[in-house]
């Protein structure tokens, strides 16, 4: 099939282009720079300079490449996200959620595209009531962390555009924590960084629950979205959803660093704002038995024990 990818030089983006050249696939990938289409064109891809916020320069992509599939993994992430103001950091994100979506969306019905594939995040979306892991049939978060509510909103948006579109298979991938090359949890990432320099504590005694994704496995799930599954919402993480204070002095051990401080939660949002208080004691993790069930796919990296691990070698 011939398959659009948005952000194609992306933490996700770089690993799902070879991935669905490999699985046979004939790819136009998009990046908003000329100086990464050569690396996208050794990688087997037509590659496309594109700001997907222009509606008439995205109505103009997908009218010349007129694809089959549109995967839809556009941000504008960089380093250094403090996470003490989530809205200010995921600002251009949550457009591309925004507008970015509803831009491809009207390009992808108007020339007749049968399938949309977009990334989502189940971090910060479930209710923080109730069992610690979620299903996508659970409820999502009506009372975010200070701060975070608009790219709450953002998430929720591009998730009804995509599953209520006429005449399209809508498929949204909540990814977890993302880990591995191209990411801030990275052999060479930030949060390493400062787990080394204890500056990533476990706060108000670490009760939330995280669920992570390597990228290459996030990457491996759109390609099953791709070649199969329903339309609708899947969870795209691990088998071992783990508390912040089961994972992280896991992490710090592994990397030959010093155990984390414990501080109260009061002191965290003091330090780290309300967002971070809240993950690291409030959040919930979720199942992944959905996409293993109905997508066909299942993560090479199980469990996050064995992807930090891979990492760190790495």
């Amino acid at each position: 099939m011939k398959v659009f990818v948005t952000g194609a030089t992306g933490a996700v983006g770089g690993q799902l282009v070879p991935q669905l050249v490999d699985a046979g696939h004939a790819i136009v990938a998009a990046t908003t720079t000329e100086a990464k289409t050569a690396h996208l064109r050794e990688a087997g891809a037509e590659p496309i300079v594109l700001d997907v916020l222009d509606s008439a320069a995205v109505r103009n992509a997908i009218g010349q490449a007129r694809p089959d599939v549109i995967i839809h993994q556009a941000t504008a992430l960089a380093g250094n996200l403090k996470l003490r103001k989530v809205d200010r950091d995921f600002a251009i994100t949550n457009r591309l959620r925004r507008e970015g979506t509803d831009n491809l969306l009207a390009a992808a019905t108007e020339f007749g595209v049968r399938r949309f594939i977009a990334q989502s995040a189940m971090q910060v979306l479930y209710a923080r009531t109730g069992g610690p892991v979620k299903t996508e049939q659970d409820p999502i978060d009506t009372r975010p962390a200070r701060g975070s509510e608009q790219t709450l909103a953002a998430i929720r948006y591009l998730e009804h555009a995509v599953t209520s579109a006429s005449g399209i298979d809508g498929i949204v991938l909540r990814y977890g924590g993302f880990y591995g090359p191209g990411t801030s949890l990275a052999a060479n990432g930030e949060q390493l960084a400062l787990i080394h320099k204890r500056q990533f504590p476990v706060v108000g005694g670490g009760g939330g629950v995280w669920s992570f994704t390597h990228v290459a496995d996030a990457a491996g799930a759109a390609v099953a979205a791709v070649e199969g599954g329903a339309p609708g919402i899947y969870n795209i993480v691990d088998d071992e959803p783990a508390r912040l204070a089961e994972w992280l002095p896991e992490l710090a051990r592994a990397a030959g660093a010093k155990k984390p401080m414990a501080v109260p939660r009061w002191v965290g949002r003091l330090l780290a704002g309300e967002f971070i208080a809240t993950a690291s004691t409030e959040i919930r993790g979720a199942s992944n038995a959905k996409a293993k069930k109905e997508l066909g796919w299942t993560p090479r990296h199980a469990s996050w024990r064995q992807g930090f691990a891979e990492m760190l070698r790495g």
